[in-house]
């Protein structure tokens, strides 16, 4: 069930916390095993906070360290 691994890329870590929280929400995991996965979990979550600030940290290098408003293209 839980590893102790680095996630192959951001979306993966993402599909494995769905995974937990999926499992954790049914109420049938065994004391030990819910621990585990909520260890998993917050290891996940650091994870991907570590990642999305590093695409924002690269995407104000790009835009000259001035983070720009998304306006989606379309909306009328």
């Amino acid at each position: 069930m839980a590893k102790s691994t680095k996630p192959a890329s951001f979306e993966s870590a993402m599909s494995e916390l769905e995974a937990l929280i999926t499992e954790m929400e049914a109420g049938q995991l065994p004391l030990d095993a819910s621990l585990t996965a909520y260890k998993r979990g917050g290891e996940l979550i650091r994870y991907c906070q570590e990642q999305l600030a590093s695409a924002e940290q690269q995407i104000k290098v790009l835009d000259g360290d001035v983070l720009k408003s998304f306006e989606p293209e379309g909306d009328a």
